[in-house]
C-alpha cells in the first residue's frame, strides 16, 4: 500500500489550520483528507513529535497502519484508490510540565510573560467572581491541558497548570524540558491566527471570529518571490513583518502567511501599549517605509500600529511608473503627503482626526461593545466602521454627515479626472496623444483609468503640473475614505489639482 510523507521542505510550511479550543492542540487532531489528481493527502495537527496515520475501509475493518511511527511534518500521500477511507493517527503522548520547567532555560522570556495577562486568566477576579475556576466549559482557555492526560485538574492536585502559560501555545513541554537536545521534542513556534483562536472567539470575545473575515487575515499574491519577500512581504506578510520585527532570516517559502494576531500583538510581554500592541495606538510623527529603505534602519516603534502600514511607502509626485499605493492613509489623516498648487503644502488642519481622535484609527475602525445577554459582544477586529457611536460624541446624525461628505469628495474626484482626461485629449503634447485620455497617466495607469499610460520615455511629455495634479488625485482616491480621514487636507489636494490642471489648459 502506497503511502509516504510529504517532505516538509517540498511544501509550503504547515500551520495549524483551525481553531483548537486552548490553544495547541496536545493529541492529533485531523484537518483535512484532500484528493488530488496523483494521490488522497491526510494532513492532522497537534504538538512536536512522532506520528503514525492509520486507514481502514469501512466502518468494521481493521485498522491498518500506513507507514512507520516516523512521521513528523502531520502529513501523508496516500494511494489515490482509498479517497473514501476512514483514517486516523496516533501521535506522541500530552505531557505537561509547567511554566517553571520552561524557566530553567527561558527564564527572561517566562519573567515576562508572568506579567501578562494571560498569566492571570485562571487567578482573576473576574474569572473567579463569574465561577469560571470550576466549570469546566472555562477551564481549557484558562490552564493548561484540562481534559488531558497530564494536564490541569485541580487547583489542590495541578495548582503548577493554573492560568495561560508557555504549553498552551507551543503545545507539552516535558519531552523537551527532559531533554532538550531531542529536536523531535522542540516545542512548535506557531503564528498562525488559528492558535489564538482557540480561545479568543465565541460570542462573548469574537476576536478570531472578527479577524479571520478582514483583509488583514488574507494574502491576495504570492509573497515568496525574492522580487516581493522583503518589499511587500513587511507589510502583506505576517510571517515576514515578524521576522524583520525579531531580526531574523526572511521565512523562505513561508511568506504566504496573513497579517495576524502576534503580528500587532506581543504574547509574551507586556509593551506599554494597551493589549500588548507592539506599537501605539496614536502618534503625529510623519511616517513612511519606501521599497527601498532598510527596514531595521527605518522601523520607529513609536509609530501609530496602523501607520506602520497604512502609509504612502515614500511615493513622490514626481514618480511616473505607477500611482501612489493604496495605502496613504496615515499620512492623509496627518495631511503631511501631497502636491501644493505653488510653494509648500499648508499646515495641518486642526479639524484632522488625528488630532481630534486620542486613538485616531481604532476610534472609529476598531470600535467595541461587551457581551449583552443574547447579543454577541464586537472586539472590532473585522477593522470595519460598523458603528457610527464614536461620531456621536463630536457630530449629530454622524451617517447623514459622512454620506454628505463621501459624495462631495466622490464627485471632487470625478471633476479632478475629468480634467484630466480633458488635458489628455485637448491640451497633451503631440507626443502623446496617442495615449487619447491616458496621455495623463502613469506608465502602469492607476485603477481610476486602467491598463497602460505613456511609456517610461514618454513621461518626459507629461508637464509637472499634471504630474502634480494626478499625483494629488490619486492620494484622494487610494486613501479609501473619500475625505473622512482629513476632509480639509482631502480638499486642499484637490482643489491644487484642479489648479494645476487649469494653469496647464491656460498656457
Amino acid at each position: 500500500m502506497a503511502v509516504f510523507a510529504v517532505a516538509a521542505d517540498a511544501q509550503s510550511v504547515q500551520h495549524l489550520s483551525r481553531p483548537i479550543t486552548g490553544g495547541m492542540p496536545g493529541v492529533p487532531v485531523m484537518t483535512g483528507v484532500n484528493k488530488t489528481p496523483t494521490n488522497v493527502v491526510v494532513t492532522w495537527d497537534g504538538p512536536s513529535g512522532y506520528y503514525q496515520l492509520f486507514m481502514r475501509t469501512n466502518l468494521a475493518g481493521v485498522w491498518q497502519a500506513l507507514g512507520g511511527r516516523t512521521n513528523t511534518v502531520r502529513r501523508a500521500a496516500v494511494n489515490p484508490a482509498h479517497n473514501q477511507a476512514f483514517f486516523r493517527v496516533s501521535g506522541p503522548a500530552p505531557r505537561y510540565a509547567g511554566a517553571q520547567a520552561c524557566a530553567e532555560c527561558h527564564r527572561g522570556v517566562v519573567t515576562q510573560a508572568q506579567a501578562t495577562e494571560h498569566a492571570a486568566a485562571f487567578t482573576s477576579p473576574a474569572f473567579a467572581a463569574s465561577g469560571g475556576q470550576n466549570n469546566p466549559s472555562c477551564l481549557p482557555c484558562h490552564t493548561v491541558g484540562y481534559g488531558l492526560p497530564s494536564g490541569y485538574v485541580s487547583t489542590a492536585g495541578t495548582p503548577h497548570l493554573a492560568g495561560v502559560q508557555c504549553e498552551n501555545c507551543h503545545g507539552p513541554a516535558a519531552l523537551h524540558a527532559a531533554n532538550s537536545d531531542d529536536p523531535i521534542s522542540k516545542p512548535r513556534v506557531e503564528i498562525a491566527g488559528a492558535l489564538c483562536g482557540g480561545c479568543h472567539n465565541d460570542a462573548h470575545h469574537p476576536t478570531y471570529d472578527e479577524w479571520v473575515g478582514s483583509g488583514h487575515a488574507t494574502v491576495t499574491e504570492d509573497m515568496n518571490p525574492t522580487s516581493r519577500i522583503s518589499n511587500c512581504g513587511r507589510c502583506h506578510s505576517g510571517s515576514v513583518r515578524l521576522a524583520m520585527l525579531k531580526g531574523d532570516s526572511l521565512p523562505s517559502g513561508d511568506a504566504n502567511h496573513g497579517v495576524g494576531c502576534v503580528t500587532c500583538h506581543d504574547p509574551h510581554k507586556v509593551t506599554g501599549n494597551p493589549a500588548q500592541l507592539r506599537n501605539p495606538v496614536a502618534s503625529t510623527n510623519d511616517y513612511f517605509l519606501a521599497s527601498s529603505d532598510v527596514f531595521s534602519t527605518k522601523y520607529d516603534p513609536a509609530v501609530n500600529v496602523c501607520g506602520q502600514c497604512h502609509n504612502h511607502r515614500g511615493t513622490k509626485w514626481t514618480d511616473s511608473e505607477r500611482p501612489p499605493h493604496h495605502s496613504p492613509q496615515y499620512n492623509m489623516m496627518l495631511g503631511t503627503v501631497g502636491a501644493a498648487f505653488e510653494g509648500d503644502l499648508p499646515p495641518r488642519s486642526r479639524y484632522s482626526h488625528a488630532d481630534l481622535l486620542e486613538d485616531q484609527c481604532v476610534s472609529c475602525h476598531m470600535q467595541s461593545k461587551p457581551f449583552a445577554g443574547s447579543v454577541p459582544a464586537k472586539t472590532g477586529h473585522n477593522f470595519r466602521v460598523t458603528s457610527y457611536d464614536k461620531c456621536l460624541e463630536c457630530h449629530a446624525y454622524p451617517e447623514i454627515l459622512v454620506e454628505a461628505v463621501q459624495e462631495e469628495y466622490s464627485w471632487l474626484i470625478d471633476y479632478v479626472k475629468s480634467g484630466l482626461d480633458e488635458w489628455a485629449r485637448n491640451y497633451a503634447p503631440e507626443g502623446l496623444k496617442k495615449y487619447g485620455a491616458k496621455a495623463w497617466e502613469y506608465t502602469r495607469a492607476g485603477t481610476l483609468s486602467g491598463g497602460s499610460g505613456p511609456t517610461a520615455t514618454d513621461q518626459a511629455l507629461v508637464p509637472d503640473a499634471i504630474k502634480k495634479a494626478r499625483f494629488n488625485l490619486y492620494l484622494a482616491y487610494y486613501d479609501g475614505s473619500l475625505g473622512v480621514h482629513n476632509p480639509t487636507h482631502t480638499a486642499q489636494l484637490l482643489d491644487a489639482a484642479e489648479e494645476l490642471i487649469r494653469s496647464e489648459m491656460n498656457k
